[in-house]
């Protein structure tokens, strides 16, 4: 998902808006279990920043006593907001357009602050961590996912020249000028979000790679047995078997 703050800094030229992940998909509840692992006693207001269709918010909703998804995108948060008349405590959750500005919410009012491979979209990433830094509470915890760059494919595809089909193995590899010159968003060394986001004013505590959940592979059976073998656990230690970097960091 990507809700921008009104900025042209940073742009790629092939710059592309997100799709969120469908409800159910593996990645929603490894994401789910990496965050509750991170915050042990989680509470308080949760911010999800790019939330699109709410299917990662709503995981993660019931371990706080407030939560606001926050999206740029109107029908993804349409979709959002249908969900959550569903939900066991819909009074609790809230759906807000960012409008391309900074979030409309009161400065140091959230506890928790989530953003799922939201920063490779957005045209400014700095001002869009300057914003989370300045919604946190003091001592407030940031988790957010990037694209890793030493995943085979680039996870968001490249607009390649005579190549019908984008997600073209090693693209992602690339030397960053390359890289950013074809791909549809931004991507990662783990290095590349540390120097971020402490450049945001944040304390970075922890940093390491999710497993990939495969689920893009269109074979049940053999998505099944990848995900019982190489990709089974939630981390990895292996870069090349990662699709995203999670980083936690404090205000």
């Amino acid at each position: 998902m990507n809700p921008d703050l009104d900025s042209s800094q940073n742009s790629l030229p092939n710059l592309a808006a997100g799709v969120p992940a469908g409800q159910g998909q593996l990645i929603l509840h490894r994401r789910a279990r990496l965050v509750e692992s991170i915050l042990n006693q989680p509470g308080g207001h949760l911010l999800d920043f790019g939330c699109g269709n709410g299917a990662q918010t709503l995981l993660l909703a019931p371990s706080f006593e407030q939560t606001t998804g926050v999206d740029i995108n109107e029908a993804f948060l349409s979709g959002f907001r249908h969900a959550i008349k569903t939900y066991a405590h819909p009074e609790r959750i809230e759906a807000l357009a960012t409008g391309g500005q900074p979030v409309d919410l009161p400065a140091e009012s959230v506890d928790v602050a989530t953003s799922f491979t939201v920063l490779e979209h957005v045209p400014d990433e700095m001002a869009v961590l300057k914003d989370l830094h300045r919604l946190l509470k003091p001592g407030g915890r940031l988790i957010l996912t990037v694209p890793n760059r030493w995943w085979i494919f680039e996870t968001h595809g490249a607009d390649l020249p005579f190549l019908p089909w984008n997600r073209v193995p090693f693209v992602s590899w690339w030397p960053k000028a390359m890289h950013d010159r074809w791909a549809r968003a931004r991507i990662y060394r783990r290095a590349d979000i540390i120097q971020l986001v402490e450049a945001a004013g944040f304390t970075v505590d922890q940093v390491f790679h999710m497993t990939a959940p495969m689920d893009r592979i269109s074979w049940p059976a053999f998505r099944s047995l990848a995900r019982k073998t190489i990709f089974r656990g939630d981390r990895t230690a292996l870069p090349f078997l990662a699709t995203e970097i999670v980083l936690a960091a404090t205000r």
